[in-house]
């Protein structure tokens, strides 16, 4: 029987994984820093699947048990060269260039991979599991490069350094710090992985570096959206917009669940907002000698329209982590090792074309999340739409200060960045490995591009949250606003002062996007 991971708290507060290992857990793990270990039944369908392979593999060509890999699959491999096969392969593979991965993603990536070998498709030795709980509970992280990964078969080149570290060699983060893994692995006395079958493949051939990053973004991306709301509520609410535009009855009156629930986590923003305006008072009663509204009958689409902006980014995000989960959850391996029908499948699980698709999905609903961000800066920073504020909500000297006129050429530009970052990885496909691998995913890609997408969108909105809470410090209505829009004014404006005089705004910037990015 083959046991899916997932986490159960034990007396000890350790997470014993035994099932389907999902979101909140990854968050646990990742964030709080939670400590794991795996269920003995586990180990034994690790260790069945191993000692099946080990049998079935004998008087059979298995695909890198004795063959080579890939276009060099027809070459047999002697049965005393297997072992040496294995360190050939990770360490020819290990070839990545670029910036490291942070340690964050990077342990997502472990994490997801140990996920897919536990399930007993792999026939790995028992001490890969063994040591990969250790690394990850250590927080000890392979370092990983973002260049190199096409996607099918999988991240091999990206999990290349994984599996490099896991052999002893090659280099970790360990304690903030780029060190040898054989140091580190003597500091900790730890052991290197048993190379008995294909360990080698098991651990490169496979979705889990584009799985453990597109993770890493959805979480963030809901972080991110959750700002987003706060800040169109505050805006709105500054600017004395009517409410109906977020009532029950007109979203209700479109069937997309993300609009209802978007309009729905806004009414409760406002419920105690005393700014807010309803339409009945002002535009209802006593209009008939009126030839020219003073106010404006409707707000901009950047103020009106969120809920149907906002909506199709939450419906995503939840198509996205449901996309990523099934994904941790599945073999990703090849070839497929069937205990139960005693029989080993060759195909091509590892292909990533599923996280691409979703990736680049993700990617175009943080971009209009980031556009949402400043076109709503802009309407606050140009007194001609907003009608309430002075030139880049200017608390100082007009001609002489500049108020937020600085950063708004950051937001533009950041925006106009994600836009062209958006472009799809998914349909480009370049055929390699002598036309073996002739359609791929640009899976790992597209998830690192989403990355960056979502580090853009943080800035911008930071530079938006800014804004808001210096147009609140003008209007003077702190008082006035909804209890959460004051917490997210008190929060904002114990890391930024209220300034009249120009101050160098980068320091600010950054701490906002830190901070919102954590909480």
């Amino acid at each position: 029987m083959l046991y899916y991971l997932k986490i159960i708290v034990n007396t000890l507060q350790m997470l014993t994984l035994n099932g389907t290992l999902r979101i909140n857990e990854f968050q646990q793990i990742l964030y709080e820093n939670q400590s794991i270990q795996i269920d003995k039944n586990v180990l034994e369908t690790v260790e069945e699947s191993f000692e099946f392979l080990k049998l079935f593999s004998e008087n059979k060509i298995i695909y890198g048990v004795n063959t080579g890999f890939g276009p060099m699959a027809q070459y047999k491999i002697e049965d005393s060269e297997r072992i040496q096969l294995q360190y050939n392969l990770i360490r020819s593979h290990a070839s990545g260039t670029g910036n490291p991965i942070p340690p964050l993603y990077v342990k997502a990536a472990m994490l997801a991979r140990l996920n897919t070998l536990c399930l007993g498709n792999s026939g790995v030795h028992k001490s890969v599991i063994e040591l990969m709980v250790q690394l990850i509970n250590k927080n000890i992280t392979p370092i990983i490069y973002e260049h190199g990964g096409v996607g099918a078969s999988g991240d091999l080149v990206q999990l290349a350094h994984l599996a490099l570290v896991m052999i002893g060699e090659g280099e970790v983060m360990y304690h903030g710090e780029k060190q040898p893994t054989e140091y580190v692995f003597k500091k900790e006395n730890l052991r290197p992985i048993s190379i008995e079958l294909r360990e080698g493949l098991a651990l490169m051939n496979g979705t889990s570096v584009m799985t453990g990053v597109g993770i890493v973004n959805a979480i963030f991306t809901r972080k991110l959206l959750n700002w987003m709301i706060t800040a169109s509520s505050a805006i709105n609410e500054i600017v004395k917009a009517y409410d109906d535009h977020l009532s029950f009855e007109l979203n209700q009156s479109k069937k997309h669940e993300g609009q209802r629930v978007i309009a729905k986590l806004m009414r409760a923003h406002l419920k105690d907002s005393t700014l807010i305006k309803k339409r009945e008072h002002h535009l209802y009663n006593d209009v008939k000698n009126v030839d020219v509204f003073e106010d404006k009958v409707q707000e901009y689409y950047s103020l009106r329209c969120v809920p149907q902006i906002l909506g199709p980014v939450l419906d995503t995000l939840n198509q996205v982590e449901t996309i990523l989960i099934e994904e941790v959850n599945s073999a990703n391996d090849n070839p497929i090792v069937d205990v139960k029908n005693k029989n080993v499948y060759h195909g091509g699980n590892f292909h990533g074309d599923y996280v691409s698709l979703e990736m680049d999905k993700l990617k175009l609903v943080v971009t209009k999340t980031s556009m949402l961000a400043e076109r709503q800066l802009n309407y606050l920073l140009n007194p001609n739409l907003n009608q309430i504020l002075p030139p880049f909500v200017n608390l100082g000297k007009l001609g002489l200060n500049f108020g937020m006129q600085g950063v708004q050429f950051t937001a533009t530009s950041t925006t106009a960045e994600n836009q062209m970052l958006s472009n799809p990885m998914y349909v480009h496909s370049i055929p390699n490995n002598n036309d073996n691998q002739d359609i791929v995913s640009m899976g790992t890609n597209a998830a690192l591009i989403t990355k960056k997408v979502i580090e853009n969108a943080f800035e911008v909105l930071a530079i938006e949250l800014i804004t808001i809470i210096q147009a609140i410090e003008y209007l003077d209505v702190k008082n006035e606003v909804s209890s959460k829009t004051k917490q997210m004014f008190d929060d904002i404006r114990a890391i930024v002062p209220a300034f009249k005089e120009d101050v160098v705004m980068y320091p600010y910037v950054n701490a906002v996007k830190d901070f919102i990015m954590k909480n």
